[in-house]
């Protein structure tokens, strides 16, 4: 059995690892941003996968599953407020401020934004008391100004968690670079990859978007525009973290880049050409009658004596030293 067929067996799919914990799909993605669930990487390249010990592992806590799915449970504002005691308005004014973050995002039929919190974390607000004052009072004048001003930090908080969640899963230099840069716009990557091929590398470890209807249809732009930072500060800041995480990455491992031409053709020599290759199919240019005529002469005077006549002069000149 091969090492890769083994740690298949080891592992399951993530689809599986959900029925086998009793979560639905979306409780278990949520599970395993928040680090409840933990994966690790599919040698064969298709993406994250469950260990049986981590299976076992989860299945053996104490209150399983009802304490699991409470950890991840996502509620909206109206069920949200009822938790906290306090009305929607509030509640909402608490989200804007960023008091409350939420978790995920989703779109209504009327492409409205629907945002979700943990309910957990909503139940431990409420329970601190120095929060006490903003539950029942009034909202201090500070804070009502920024709201009066349009402040609402729900979407610049939903980015920076969901960040949070993938550089949990993420190792690789270059994959975790990629993380920062999807929250980027495009113009501002290429402002800080220059190399064409270094954006060509950092696109393929680009962790893959939710879809929000079909594509370039109004939902998916709105989709796409609570996705990428708008805030000065933001982009700022997310600049900085990919120029450092770009540092490494070069540092740890190059992208890749195609072999220069100069480099290939020094590698391999030129093919020469047929004519080349065969001296006798080619053929010397043609020449003028007089140089001809003196060609032929030239070759006369330079052509070796035959044996027929070098016997007379050789019998003369013995003939000679004989007959002084």
């Amino acid at each position: 059995m091969s090492g890769n067929t083994m740690t298949k067996s080891a592992t399951s799919s993530l689809s599986r690892a959900a029925r086998e914990l009793e979560l639905k799909r979306g409780e278990f993605d949520l599970a395993l941003n928040l680090g409840c669930i933990r994966s690790v990487p599919d040698e064969g390249g298709g993406g994250r996968r469950v260990t049986r010990a981590e299976i076992e592992r989860v299945r053996s806590e104490d209150g399983f599953p009802e304490a699991l799915r409470e950890r991840v449970k996502a509620v909206g504002t109206t069920e949200g407020a009822a938790l906290m005691g306090v009305t929607t308005a509030r509640f909402t004014r608490f989200a804007r401020l960023g008091l409350v973050v939420p978790v995920k995002f989703y779109l209504n039929r009327y492409r409205a934004v629907v945002w979700l919190y943990l309910a957990e974390e909503l139940r431990q607000f409420a329970a601190d008391e120095q929060n006490a004052q903003l539950l029942s009072g009034r909202t201090p004048e500070g804070l009502r100004d920024q709201l009066e001003a349009g402040l609402d930090l729900r979407p610049r908080n939903w980015r920076g968690r969901h960040m949070g969640f993938l550089l949990r899963q993420t190792e690789a230099p270059w994959a975790r670079a990629a993380v920062v840069a999807s929250l980027l716009d495009p113009v501002q990557v290429a402002e800080i990859v220059r190399d064409p091929y270094e954006r060509a590398h950092l696109n393929r470890f680009r962790p893959e978007r939710v879809s929000h209807g079909a594509p370039d249809s109004p939902a998916a732009h709105l989709a796409s525009r609570i996705m990428t930072a708008e805030d000065p500060d933001e982009i700022s800041w997310l600049r900085a973290d990919l120029g450092q995480a770009l540092v490494e990455a070069r540092e740890l491992r190059p992208a890749p880049r195609p072999t220069p031409k100069a480099a290939r053709s020094e590698a391999s020599p030129p093919k020469s050409s047929p004519a080349a290759a065969s001296p006798r199919m080619s053929s010397p240019p043609a020449a003028s009658p007089a140089m001809a005529s003196r060609s032929g002469s030239a070759a006369q005077e330079d052509r070796p004596a035959t044996e027929e006549s070098e016997r007379p002069r050789s019998l003369l000149g013995w003939l000679r030293r004989r007959n002084p």
